[in-house]
């Protein structure tokens, strides 16, 4: 699938010196660009849906953690212990 973009002159230039820098085609550039910009998207999507999916079941359930206990849970991992989720609890 062939697909044109039309880019203004600056940032034409733009590609093209950081191509050369690179040692890289522009189109390239431009490919892994648009591939980094697509999978970042799609991972800030997914975060979306997981956090509107956890609002819902908290609204359904009232089930939670404070954010002490979460904190709590979290620097434990960053200690390197192997720490289980707490529980929920409403």
């Amino acid at each position: 699938m062939a697909t044109s973009v039309k880019l203004d002159d600056n940032l034409k230039n733009r590609i093209q010196l950081l191509a050369e820098a690179r040692h890289r085609s522009s189109h390239w550039i431009m490919r892994e660009a648009i591939r980094d910009y697509v999978d970042r998207e799609e991972k800030r999507e997914s975060i979306k849906r997981d956090a509107l999916s956890a609002w819902e079941a908290y609204q359904e359930n009232g089930l939670h953690l404070t954010l002490a206990e979460a904190d709590t849970w979290l620097k434990k991992l960053e200690a390197g212990e192997d720490e289980d989720l707490p529980k929920c609890h409403v």
